[in-house]
């Protein structure tokens, strides 16, 4: 902390002789004096080597650097090996437990940050059956290794009390018995937690002031709510809104959390920067980092890394846009994935965060990859895995490749050579029956482009590919449905890029054919709608329903719902179709940027955002048949997200005797909701009425006060009675009558007559 003034007395500014020398800077000088740099921590040090000669000492150092080098860089000449007086390799003068004497060596690494990698990553690793390296920073040797510097005498760690934790599943209890989902709102410098009320006011459950400077983000499965700040990140849940935890990132910019809500990665564009003093959180080992791995259950880091260099690109292209998120989850939280772009993809085993069989796995030109999204159950496959899939451009004459690579074994299970790519885009199925790679192809002439969609069917043996009729407008959007096979894509023949008119583009559906079989048929085109306007995919998270929508655009926001399984007549050239198509309504919400479904799939809701535009900012919601229900202008809204849910506990057979009785149910929850609004109209009336007996009841009060008033001030009761008495008895004595003449006159007829001359 800076000095201040306020620890300066009154008398010190008061006398008018100043002597420096009174003045005590030792705490000043041991702050600020200037350090003369060591470099000790590039330095490492190995235990654990066998015992060499001199002759033998290269081919050791040889096989070391294999190792060393796979962390960061080491010369031959980097490496230090003390050798004694009898020509052979010096050993500790303390034994191992085991009575051996240990041999060792000085490494230095071209930086800290790689020396930093050779302790957590080199350390432990056999070296062969009787010696296993050990690895320890030069810099920690030097400040444990020291007399004095660790307390021979152990102190047990302080452990707090227990207290219990709030039930942070709270939320899936709905109070009103209704099953309401709940939702967040950002607008001004407030933000607030809702319970849903349809077409009724959202019930507040907690609103604050300034909760968080830039966005707030909701966990993956709804347990926790993310604020972002200057210091980090915070984390609030419960049914008091308590924080939960805190992650101190300076600056951060962006959140992510694994599926299952056990880690987050948070990234800043500026890299961290430890201060003297040390950090709350971090290490030195983080200094210019810009991402950090944490455990959430504990709060610490796992590990951090730096920005990678941005690629090279052509003369008069754009540079290429940041990859978010750039480490990707695998379904089950095990591991954690890195794209090295044109060279590898590292995969980290979690927690632990070190490398998947200690290197990343080489692949030349990789553009991107992907996880599954669900753990996969490839028909024949019983042992534990994991997939992911990558794509790698043309190189020379070999072809562009799309590959799917089962983890933890790194064996490919499946590729696809591919000709003439322009780009391709990947897109995995919800349930990880599907992969879909959406392959722009160009000409021999690169002046005309077409789409084909390669679609990987995970599940069935030997993972078949199937090719989908090339479609020659540009492909401009692709959306599975989740939980489902069928998808939906947007088209247009006008090329790409920002432009002031919205451009005609056009929706087609797809789904497969009927088969016998376990597996689905064959992909086919179901129908296309031309001349819209549409840039959006929304699928219900239930599937079926789906909004078509134009967003981003001033000229047209129209938002189209469309059924799937319409239980209506099926049109004759669809028969062995797995889907009937019908649109059931349209909308039309101006200046909508986004769109967002109930995690239940029976509401939608569009808002329009204050970080987009400055028109007409609020937002509505939508039940899943496109009908209105709700639509609130709010003044400089900012941000919606719905609250999601865990996945349901209940077996596949307890849902499907649900549905089968979908009917009865139903009749329950209408006759609720029929209850409900009569009992909301009881309710109004109600209200009127006690409105009425409010107001006579105050009527009377105010009489009797009045009555009391009067009789102390000696006033008649009533007034208006004392006022006709005494006008009464004023005119009394007048007995002559008195006449009273009064001239009326009445038009009978009026004409007008013109005279000419």
């Amino acid at each position: 902390m800076a000095p201040t003034f306020e620890h300066l007395r009154e008398a010190d500014l008061d006398d008018d002789e100043f002597n420096e020398d009174e003045i005590d800077t030792s705490d000043l000088r041991e702050r600020f004096e200037v350090q003369l740099e060591q470099g000790y921590d590039t330095f490492v040090v190995i235990d654990g080597l066998p015992k060499v000669n001199e002759a033998q000492k290269p081919k050791l150092v040889k096989f070391l650097l294999k190792k060393l080098n796979t962390v960061g860089k080491v010369r031959e000449d980097s490496v230090y090996m003390p050798m004694g007086d009898d020509g052979d390799s010096l050993r500790h003068a303390n034994s191992s437990p085991s009575g051996r004497r240990i041999r060792f060596a000085f490494v230095e690494y071209s930086s800290p940050a790689e020396a930093a990698a050779a302790t957590r990553q080199l350390d432990m690793v056999p070296l062969d059956k009787k010696h296993t390296l050990r690895v320890n920073k030069m810099t920690d040797i030097e400040r444990y290794g020291r007399e004095g510097r660790v307390d021979e005498k152990y102190q047990p760690p302080h452990i707090d009390e227990f207290t219990e934790k709030e039930h942070l599943r709270w939320f899936l209890k709905d109070p009103s018995g209704r099953g309401r989902d709940q939702f967040v709102m950002y607008n001004n410098e407030s933000v607030g937690v809702y319970w849903n009320n349809e077409k009724d006011q959202p019930e507040n459950i907690v609103d604050r002031l300034h909760w968080t400077e830039t966005f707030v983000q909701w966990s993956p499965l709804g347990t926790y709510l993310t604020s972002i700040h200057a210091q980090g990140v915070q984390l609030w849940g419960g049914p008091s809104w308590s924080r939960q935890a805190r992650f101190a990132h300076p600056y951060v910019n962006l959140v992510a959390f694994s599926p299952h809500e056990k880690y987050m990665v948070t990234w800043s564009n500026r890299p961290i920067s430890i201060p003297d003093e040390g950090h709350p959180a971090l290490s030195i080992d983080d200094d210019g980092k810009n991402y950090v791995i944490w455990d959430i259950a504990t709060g610490s880091p796992l590990r951090s890394f730096a920005n990678l260099d941005a690629p090279k690109v052509e003369d008069g292209r754009p540079p290429p846009k940041m990859q978010w998120p750039a480490f990707k989850w695998s379904a089950d939280d095990k591991y954690v994935a890195r794209l090295n772009p044109g060279q590898s993809i590292s995969v980290y085993e979690l927690p632990r965060m070190n490398l998947l069989d200690k290197t990343s796995i080489k692949i030349e030109g990789v553009v991107d990859f992907d996880w599954a999204p669900s753990s996969p159950h490839r028909e024949g496959v019983k042992t534990y895995e994991q997939l992911f899939c990558y794509w790698t451009p043309e190189i020379g004459s070999n072809p562009a490749k799309v590959g799917l690579m089962s983890v933890p074994s790194k064996q490919i299970v499946r590729t696809l050579n591919l000709f003439s790519v322009s780009d391709a885009k990947l897109h995995w199925q919800s349930e990880s029956a599907y992969l879909c790679v959406k392959v722009d192809r160009h000409s021999k002439s690169k002046k005309s482009q077409a789409t084909t969609l390669e679609i990987f069917r995970i599940k069935e043996k030997g993972v078949p590919v199937e090719v989908v009729d090339t479609i020659k407008d540009t492909v401009i959007n692709f959306a599975w449905e989740p939980k489902g096979d069928r998808f939906a894509i947007i088209t247009t023949t006008e090329p790409a890029g920002p432009t002031a008119v919205a451009p005609k583009t056009a929706v087609a559906f797809f789904c497969p054919e009927k088969a016998k079989g376990p597996h689905a048929g064959n992909f086919k085109h179901l129908r296309t709608l031309d001349k819209k306007n549409s840039n959006a995919i929304y699928w219900s998270p239930r599937g079926r329903f789906v909004v078509i929508a134009t967003v981003h655009n001033q000229q047209s926001s129209d938002l189209d719902f469309f059924d799937l399984d319409f239980e209506g007549e099926k049109p004759e050239a669809e028969k062995d179709m797995t889907a009937n198509l019908q649109l059931m309504n349209t909308a039309d919400h101006y200046g909508v940027t986004d769109v967002e479904w109930d995690p239940s799939g029976r509401f939608v809701a569009t808002w329009a955002s204050v970080w987009k535009h400055s028109m007409e900012n609020g937002y509505h919601i939508y039940d899943f048949k496109g009908e209105a229900l709700r639509e609130e202008p709010v003044d400089k809204f900012k941000q919606f997200a719905w609250r999601p849910r865990p996945p349901t506990l209940l077996t596949k057979e307890e849902q499907k005797a649900i549905r089968k009785n979908l009917r009865e149910y139903s009749r329950v929850f209408e006759q609720e909701d029929a209850d409900r609004g009569a009992s909301a109209d009881l309710a109004v009336v109600e209200a009127r009425r006690n409105m009425l007996n409010e107001w006579y009841s105050w009527r009377e009060d105010m009489e009797a006060e009045l009555a009391e008033e009067r009789a102390i001030l000696g006033l008649p009761e009533d007034p208006h009675a004392a006022l006709l008495e005494a006008k009464t008895k004023s005119i009394e004595g007048y007995d002559k009558e008195t006449v009273i003449e009064e001239i009326v006159e009445e038009v009978l007829e009026e004409s007008e007559e013109i005279i000419t001359t």
